[in-house]
């Protein structure tokens, strides 16, 4: 079914940018993206999933670096940002679906693709389908599957939602996507933390359900799929500091693909996005113009992956 998209909303988005929201359709749900076109692009157009509190519009300071250098595409998924919300037996596959519809409405025939956290496996799976519409992927805050210990959080936070006990809801949340042992050693940790806490503490109707569906949706998630790994170049970056999606997890699923590179990022957690923007764009930029990305003072390691054979 073939979605019809209509210009939402124009403008410019720093003054400078001409910036674009279109609205499209996939199955019955309707969505929206956000393009904004850079001052000399290099590159494909820069496509930004983010994760569950992201949204089309909050990227800041990492699009506008990332304008730099290529156009931007961010998009709320049906589920996200200013999306109805999604009923949570819609997974994976349908996101992957409705994020190509928009490159099929825009008429975008190749995309370089950032998926942060939640959004990564969204990304994944595009790439693994679509191989020849990616020329290059990021993957931020990743890994193959949600780790059995994360489920029993990730079900208390919902009781403590569905109970109405706001602090200990949001004290749990945090305490997932945050690492509460490093907060003072995360560039910007303690600020995130307070940003994300408010978010948290002052949900309208509409968020508290999207939450609920889209937590219940990544209990469901059975993983990704590794048969068939994505082929065009990939990389993988992680905070030092992450005790969600680790860099141990990250680096993992870097090695399932084929032609791969691994990034730590010092002094960052979860949250890369706004913990360290800059840095962030800067190594984003290296990787999908092909400059060098060895020695950066910002990163802990970078490395070329030896791909695992799957058998």
């Amino acid at each position: 079914m073939r979605s019809v998209t209509a210009p939402a909303a124009a403008g410019r988005a720093d003054g400078r940018h001409e910036v674009v929201v279109t609205r499209h359709q996939w199955r019955g749900h309707s969505y929206e993206a956000r393009y904004v076109r850079g001052a000399s692009s290099r590159t494909a157009p820069l496509v930004l999933v983010g994760g569950a509190f992201q949204t089309k519009e909050g990227w800041g300071r990492l699009e506008r670096e990332f304008l730099a250098f290529a156009d931007v595409l961010a998009v709320d998924l049906p589920g996200w940002g200013s999306s109805p919300v999604l009923p949570e037996q819609y997974g994976t596959d349908f996101l992957s679906d409705a994020l190509s519809q928009i490159l099929d409405d825009l008429e975008l025939t190749e995309v370089n693709l950032l998926g942060g956290s939640y959004g990564s496996a969204v990304v994944y799976r595009l790439a693994q389908r679509q191989s020849d519409r990616v020329a290059k992927m990021v993957l931020a805050g990743t890994m193959m599957r949600i780790p059995e210990q994360a489920h029993a959080p990730i079900r208390r936070s919902l009781e403590l939602l569905a109970a109405g006990e706001m602090d200990e809801f949001a004290e749990v949340t945090l305490g997932m996507l945050i690492n509460a042992d490093t907060v003072a050693s995360v560039v910007a940790g303690t600020r995130v933390r307070r940003f994300l806490q408010r978010r948290l503490l002052n949900m309208t109707p509409r968020d508290k359900q999207q939450f609920i569906a889209n937590s219940r949706r990544l209990l469901q998630h059975e993983g990704l799929d590794l048969r068939q790994p994505p082929t065009m170049p990939v990389l993988a970056i992680a905070g030092e500091h992450d005790n969600f999606t680790t860099p141990e997890r990250c680096r993992a699923l870097a090695r399932t693909c084929p032609d791969s590179r691994f990034a730590v990022v010092a002094d960052a957690d979860h949250m890369l996005p706004v913990e360290r923007p800059v840095e962030l764009a800067d190594l984003v930029r290296r990787f999908l113009l092909g400059e060098p990305m060895g020695e950066v003072g910002y990163c802990r390691t970078v490395e070329r992956i030896s791909p695992l054979v799957l058998v």
